[in-house]
């Protein structure tokens, strides 16, 4: 017989995830690393402290992406919607990792301000798994719309040298293009254009701050 999950155990299930996020390789991925199949290219140091930069806004998006979808799964009111939210994160994790990896290979860190990060994108995906469900996956694919254009720009930054940054972002924009074209055909609503502005705005002051930090 299953053991049914009570509220404690959810809040312990939850700090774990947490943990495991904000914690630099305390995750596996479930795909291999896109950036393992390229050869390393010489860039300069100053192209390499530039492409960090990059990479640690992109962990931070990935920290904000676990965060955020672990709220709305907590708050989810149908099963369906809630596997959805959870299976996208499991997706992200292997973005998380593959960033951790190679921010690692560049000698650079992952940001100190993720725990704050983590804790806002997780408030801002329980208030809106609460709003409904429908609310709940359209700020997903609102969001991966958003995360997408950081990585169209990320990628006309990198130079071509640098096959296994690029490598690694290319795989990320194809699945967040996916993400928030599942989350629009399992009901989510398309926020308008003001919505997404200010989502916009948000996004700014996350890159903006981790690209040194």
């Amino acid at each position: 017989m299953m053991r049914r999950h009570t509220p404690i155990d959810k809040v312990i299930a939850n700090f774990d995830k947490a943990l495991k996020t904000l914690v630099p390789f305390s995750n596996q991925s479930h795909q291999p690393n896109p950036a393992d199949r390229c050869s390393n290219e010489e860039v300069s140091a100053e192209q390499s402290k530039h492409i960090a930069g990059l990479m640690r806004i992109n962990h931070t998006g990935e920290v904000c992406a676990q965060a955020l979808y672990q709220g709305q799964a907590a708050t989810a009111r149908l099963k369906d919607v809630r596997a959805t939210m959870e299976q996208a994160a499991d997706e992200e994790i292997d973005h998380l990792v593959w960033c951790e990896e190679r921010l690692k290979q560049l000698n650079a860190k992952t940001s100190l301000l993720n725990p704050a990060f983590y804790g806002l994108s997780f408030t801002i995906g329980a208030i809106a798994g609460l709003i409904g469900d429908k609310y709940s996956l359209g700020f997903v694919a609102a969001t991966e719309e958003q995360v997408c254009k950081h990585l169209q720009s990320h990628l006309k930054q990198i130079p071509e040298s640098d096959q296994k940054s690029r490598a690694i972002l290319l795989q990320m924009l194809e699945d967040e293009e996916k993400h928030a074209t599942v989350a629009l055909q399992s009901g989510g609503v398309d926020y308008p254009a003001q919505a997404k502005q200010c989502m916009s705005l948000i996004a700014r002051v996350m890159t903006k701050t981790t690209y040194r930090i």
